[in-house]
This record gives C-alpha cells, structure tokens and sequence, in this order.
C-alpha cells in the first residue's frame, strides 16, 4: 500500500521507595509515579484525575555509579534524561560533563550489548566512560559500505557501536568500537545525532580518502588489549531489577514494568530494521517507534504517527511498511 505521505557485582537496592507506588490499572506495561526532578518536584504529572502525588509516595531515585577505567563508587540522583544524568555522574566524581561520553549497565568494558539507552534497570550499576586517547585516521572507502553501526549519547556525541567484520573499517585497527567520531574531514559532528552522522559517512564518494577525527574511551588496566568487546552482534537486554527508569528525549523520565516479551521482540525487531536502513541503533528510538505503532491500524496511521513526533528523520514510506510489519510480528511471536 503505497503511503505516499510526503514526508521529508549488586550493591544494596538503588531505589528507596518511602512507600511503594501503586501500579497503574489498564493493559500494556504499567508505570508507577514519577521520579522526582532535581529540584526534588515530581518530573511529570500526577494519576490522571488529580494533582501530582504527595511526597510521601514519590519514589526516591538513586543509583550507584562508577568511573569505568576505575573510581569510588558515586551515588546519583534527580535527573529525569540522559543529558541530566551525565551532569549528576560529573558532579559526583567532580569532573567536565563533556567528559562523558556514555555509560554501560553493570559492566566497566566497553560492552555495545550493555550500552545505557532508554531504560535503566531499577537495580543496575551504572559505569561511565570518560574520554580517553584522541586520534586522527585517514580512510580511503574502497566501498559504498564502511561497515560502521552509529549510535549517540543523547547529548551530542556520536560513536561507533559495531564493526562489520571484514568490512573498511574492520581492516583499520586503531579504530574500535566505542570511539566518538569527532569531525570528518575537518567538520565537527559534536552535536550531531547519529543518523546525521550516518548520512555523512554514507555519502562520502567512493575511492576517496578521508579523515577521521576519533576520541576513544578511556580504558582501565584489564581493557588495554582490547579492541572491541562484546561490540558486534547481540541483542540489548532492557534493564534488569524491580522494573526500569524510561529516560525520554522528550517529556519526563517514567518508572515502568519490565518491558513484555511483545515489546522485547517487537523493540529488537525495529532496532534491527534502524540498522538496516539507515546505519545507527538506537533502543529508545525504537521503543517510542513501537509505542507509536502498536496500535496503529495499517502502515498510513503509523506513518503519521511517526511524522508528528518523529519528523526530523524523513523515515522512507519502505521503512515504515517494514516497522509497521515486524510490530505486527511481534504481536503474534513470530520471528
């Protein structure tokens, strides 16, 4: 149907609940009230029907953190998004905001599989990578395809998240997974999202050279040797714990139940189709693409979904009808 639309190591718990918070009633996952904001206000609404809850049933949100190439165990609160958790991880361990670059959950490497997205796990340990060594390469594309899988931070660093094995990139050693891509050619990308990034790279000609300004986490002692740990293949396990913190780029950051195995599969499925399509992955961009889609009637009412808050990325009509599908996949089981 053509669409036609025109568009362009667990420490003690983390989460000290004064008292539980009610679940709310209806299908799909249910969330619980929202965390407090860094001015210590709740970061969204209260139950539909009534004004935000009282203080004593606001859960208090604090999760422990360290510096991946080796810190003190930290302890951050009140944020309500990425970018707010950066800044709290830089006020716990006293160092530029700018320094972060991302975060894993439960793991100090440089694991893509256990990359920080949308979903925090009530009980995860959150480790942060800082900036390391920084590089400059020069690569000649002697391919259409890189072999490059792009993600973002949330907060205007782009990096690499895998590495297709055999691929240009594949056969530049001194490029490894987890590497912010600072500038091509000379043109700084900080700020950048990752499809833009992808874009570029996509459309630099081939049999040309061309350069790469690189920033590499920096890696404790056991990491040195490695090039890319756990950074190719997999699928990226939402959270783990009690339930998990949803950090959205836009409106306030919710406590929800673990997501269904519909919207595991469902999540994994967009987060490969993101891949396909357009060079990046990205956990919470998919989420909001199912959220988006799950009710939708055919792929035209999820194409005007996804135009009205999703806009910016132009996503093709083909793109669209292939969501629109592995959702409905999802829905049955399949595969």
């Amino acid at each position: 149907m053509p669409l036609g639309l025109g568009r362009r190591k667990k420490p003690p718990p983390l989460v000290e609940n004064e008292e539980g918070a009610a679940a709310a009633g209806g299908g799909g996952r249910r969330r619980r009230s929202p965390p407090r904001g860094a001015a210590g206000g709740a970061a969204g609404g209260g139950p539909a029907g009534g004004g935000p809850p009282p203080p004593a049933l606001r859960p208090r949100l604090a999760f422990h953190a360290q510096l991946a190439h080796g810190s003190p165990t930290g302890r951050v609160e009140g944020f309500g998004n990425v970018r707010e958790l950066y800044g709290r991880i830089a006020e716990a361990f006293r160092i530029p905001p700018g320094e972060v670059m991302f975060c894993t959950l439960n793991t100090h490497k440089v694991d893509m599989e256990k990359l920080l997205g949308g979903q925090i796990g009530l009980e995860d340990f959150i480790f942060a990578h800082t900036k390391g060594q920084r590089k400059e390469v020069e690569v000649f594309k002697s391919e259409e395809a890189l072999g490059l899988t792009i993600t973002d931070n949330g907060a205007g660093y782009a990096f690499i998240k895998r590495i297709k094995e055999g691929s240009v990139i594949d056969r530049i050693a001194v490029i490894g997974v987890g590497d912010m891509i600072e500038a091509i050619n000379g043109q700084s990308l900080v700020g950048a999202r990752h499809y833009e990034v992808a874009k570029m790279l996509k459309e630099l000609p081939k049999g040309r050279t061309f350069a790469l300004k690189l920033t590499e986490p920096r890696k404790a002692f056991d990491m040195i040797s490695q090039r890319a740990a756990g950074g190719r293949g997999g699928s990226t396990q939402l959270g783990s714990g009690r339930g998990t913190l949803r950090l959205r780029a836009r409106g306030p950051a919710t406590l929800e139940e673990q997501p269904s195995a519909f919207e595991e599969m469902a999540i994994a499925k967009v987060d490969d189709l993101l891949e396909s399509y357009m060079g990046i992955r990205d956990t919470e961009l998919a989420a909001t693409m199912v959220e988006l889609g799950r009710d939708a009637r055919d792929p035209d009412a999820l194409a005007q979904a996804l135009d009205a808050q999703l806009g910016d990325f132009a996503f093709p009509d083909e793109f669209v009808f292939d969501v629109w599908g592995a959702i409905g996949d999802a829905k049955v089981g399949r595969c």
